[in-house]
């Protein structure tokens, strides 16, 4: 494959479709990159990362409306002169979603999904599975129901579908958003051998440890434009202080699970979940080996006015907890005491706020304003008190110039902390963070640290489900590895 060439992009501007919104994305792009090098993208929210990857992949203007001045050539053709069907054998993408991507039940059918349309004989197609799964070490995901998979694996099976496929470009949107530590580290394995490969590999990402030392190339975006950009590895010379200045994360990481911090102490008041049983067959009916997990405890207690980290490996039920601490999950069995008083499944709802993984799945309005609007408490009812009470609160996560956009046309960080912002108007007493800070960059990542430690003084108790070893450290006083309380049989 050729060089993947953006010339002469003085703008490309989405049609948001919802309101026939616009926004200028991308402005005066003109960039090069060469067959075989791997490019890290990275900036803050919203500067334009995710936008650029669709224009390399054709998806802008084709399935996102957009009017664009300039060219996209790849493979030594012009994206806008081809059809989408026609660069699949070249490119393959991994979505910030990657839900949106899927369109099989089970993994293995999503593993051989791209290699039966190009027409590849099954008994091919069977040996690059094997070998996919070999590499990206998922032997504990094949045929399972991907609905049933948490955020982090969905992420892995995407990869996994990129691998088998074998394009000779690869595109990777926050590809770490919500891994593990292990999943990361065969993320990373997998770019390494990518990487020998020959492939061209162009990464949007804020987490920086894992690939710091595998790419040639580092971009750096600001309101649609390119800042800098650092070539042949120069941007291994950056101290990180020179990082935090840029607005940029960490290059070397602790792991989670090594990070020192109690479960309790002795004087924490408690909410505890009493007598907690779930369990659910993780593998699709009708196949081999049904695996039954399970999660029993006499007593699972968190920390009252405290941030309290919830760990765990990819999968481990870190999210289906959050859903039953809520009373959504109605499957499971247990009840919540909070304060010496006992709430069930329908009382709990009322008393507990879930940001979820994917926040998108939790704006339901028209506007940015009118999501936090519907999140207020009903007591408050003057509506001059609420809409200042709502821009206040926009103005904290630093939405207030979104207030008038249609939730959708969000970035995926975007959406996050609008999710976020609900759950300060919310007012609730326990607050629950599915992966609050995924697609975030620092200075969103240290924001959404500086909120939860104020819901903290405002007497709430917050659990945060998170992979993120900068958020643990800044923000978190208690850990609980949810790991300790699951059991297979």
């Amino acid at each position: 494959m050729d060089d993947v060439m953006a010339e002469n992009l003085p703008g490309a501007q989405n049609e948001c479709v919802p309101n026939k919104e616009k926004s200028e994305q991308l402005q005066s792009i003109d960039l090069k990159i060469e067959k075989g090098e791997c490019v890290l993208i990275t900036g803050s929210s919203g500067c334009g990362k995710t936008s650029l990857l669709r224009l390399i992949n054709g998806l802008i203007p084709r399935y996102y409306d957009a009017k664009i001045s300039g060219r996209i050539l790849l493979n030594g053709q012009d994206v806008s002169e081809k059809e989408l069907y026609e660069f699949s054998e070249f490119v393959g993408t991994v979505f910030q979603n990657p839900r949106s991507q899927f369109f099989n039940v089970d993994t293995t059918s999503e593993l051989a999904f791209a290699l039966e349309n190009q027409g590849v004989p099954a008994e091919e197609i069977i040996t690059n599975i094997k070998e996919t799964v070999r590499r990206l070490s998922l032997e504990h995901l094949i045929d399972r129901n991907i609905f049933k998979l948490s955020g982090g694996e969905k992420q892995q099976i995407a990869c996994g579908t990129i691998d088998v496929a074998e394009p000779p470009l690869i595109l990777l949107d926050e590809p770490s958003a919500n891994l593990d530590n292990r999943a990361t580290l065969r993320l990373r394995d997998a770019i390494k051998v990518w990487k020998q490969q020959g492939k061209t590999i162009v990464i949007a990402e804020h987490r920086l440890a894992y690939i710091w030392d595998l790419i040639e190339r580092l971009i750096i975006m600001e309101n649609g434009k390119i800042i800098k950009d650092y070539k042949d590895y120069r941007h291994l010379t950056l101290s990180q202080k020179d990082l935090n200045d840029l607005g940029l994360r960490r290059k070397k990481l602790t792991p989670t699970e090594i990070i020192s911090l109690p479960t309790l102490n002795e004087n924490d008041r408690l909410v505890q979940l009493c007598d907690y049983n779930f369990s659910y067959k993780s593998k699709l009916f009708g196949f081999k080996d049904a695996d039954e997990v399970h999660f029993r405890t006499k007593s699972l207690a968190f920390g009252e006015n405290k941030i309290t980290a919830l760990i765990g490996p990819n999968g481990s039920g870190k999210s289906t907890l959050l859903r039953c601490l809520c009373g959504l999950e109605k499957r499971a069995v247990g009840t919540l005491i909070y304060r010496d008083k006992a709430y069930n499944n329908r009382q709990r709802k009322k008393l507990c706020f879930l940001v979820m993984q994917n926040s998108g799945h939790q704006l339901f309005t028209e506007s940015v304003t009118e999501e936090v609007l519907l999140s207020l408490p009903k007591h408050q009812t003057d509506e001059i008190e609420r809409q200042r009470l709502a821009e206040d609160i926009l103005a904290r996560v630093h939405l207030i110039d979104f207030k008038n956009r249609h939730p959708m046309t969000l970035s995926g960080g975007q959406k996050q902390r609008l999710a976020v912002a609900c759950a300060l108007a919310s007012d609730r007493d326990i607050l629950l963070f599915d992966e609050p800070t995924s697609g975030l960059d620092y200075k969103h990542m240290l924001e959404t640290a500086r909120i939860l430690k104020k819901l903290q003084e405002a007497g709430k108790t917050v659990i945060v489900a998170t992979h993120d070893v900068e958020l643990i450290e800044t923000a978190c006083d208690r850990k609980l590895d949810i790991g300790e309380y699951r059991l297979r049989g």
